[in-house]
């Protein structure tokens, strides 16, 4: 039962890794890997000079923190309120609806976004308009954008990520419920002292594991939101990979970004997992 999930790491994950070392070089396609001249650092140092490296880190950094702030804590919310339905039949449909949008591609999402939110006959733009507000070019909007990214994250992740949450919600012992109720708790008691340190370990580790990721904004929502209005706050290191590397054949040169969001987050999992341990959790490692 291993092997597919191991197949799948090694071939997608770990052979890729040894690609990194074109971020060194002066890539050419055509004299590969081991006959490329190598540089040393001249790609990191061309990318931390360039004027447009702030700007991305900034963007990058918002969007995280946004998903962060706002769609993690989400999936632990839906997932406790879930754990108290006790109609399991309303419980298991609520569940199937919500996870639906997960299934979704990015694609039609931001096609949904762009019917929604058109100045041209979007709904939402129409409703104002009968309101007899004004219409709002929401999709041209850099005050909207990191908004309506975030809101799309939260409305296609939101319900899959309860999964783990009531997982480990069902594991908690339910003799534990029956002596507080002896003992006068309420619900809210109930769950403050007893659902919630319960799932603390995953919640803890599930954080780690999404600092891993913490720079990974999601390229193709992103790519497809990203239009000349919006460019300023839109563009992050996702998106300006794509356009080194494939759109204008700089491998090296993107490779060397690429590595460099990977050290970040390999950081930023390193520092929490520490963290974690310092204060009594497991950690992933």
């Amino acid at each position: 039962m291993l092997i597919p999930g191991l197949l799948f790491f090694i071939i997608f994950k770990y052979l890729p890794m040894l690609g990194v070392v074109i971020a060194f070089q002066d890539y050419q396609p055509f004299a590969g890997i081991l006959k490329s001249h190598w540089v040393g650092l001249q790609h990191f140092e061309r990318f931390f000079t360039n004027p447009d490296f702030w700007k991305l880190f900034r963007n990058t950094l918002v969007l995280a923190v946004y998903n962060l702030l706002f769609f993690f804590p989400l999936p632990i919310i839906l997932a406790l309120m879930l754990n108290e339905v006790r109609k399991e039949f309303f419980k298991r449909f609520v569940q199937t609806i919500i996870y639906i949008p997960h299934f979704i591609s990015w694609v039609v999402v931001a096609g949904l976004t762009y019917t929604l939110f058109t100045t041209e006959g979007g709904i939402v733009n129409e409703a104002l308009a009968y309101m007899g507000g004004d219409k709002i070019n929401f999709l041209l909007s850099k005050d909207w954008f990191l908004s309506m990214i975030t809101s799309q994250v939260i409305w296609k992740e939101t319900g899959w990520g309860t999964i783990i949450f009531l997982a480990a919600l069902s594991g908690v012992d339910q003799q534990l419920y029956e002596a507080a109720r002896m003992d006068g708790a309420n619900r809210w008691h109930q769950l403050w002292h007893i659902t919630l340190p319960a799932i603390q370990t995953t919640i803890v580790l599930l954080l780690i594991l999404r600092l891993g990721s913490f720079l990974d904004t999601g390229f193709e929502q992103i790519f497809l939101m990203l239009n000349s209005g919006n460019r300023e706050v839109a563009e992050v290191f996702d998106t300006y990979v794509y356009t080194s590397g494939l759109v204008n054949a700089q491998f090296s040169y993107s490779t060397a970004v690429g590595l460099f969001k990977s050290l970040v987050s390999l950081i930023l999992v390193v520092s929490a997992n520490a963290m974690a341990k310092k204060y009594g959790e497991e950690g992933v490692y």
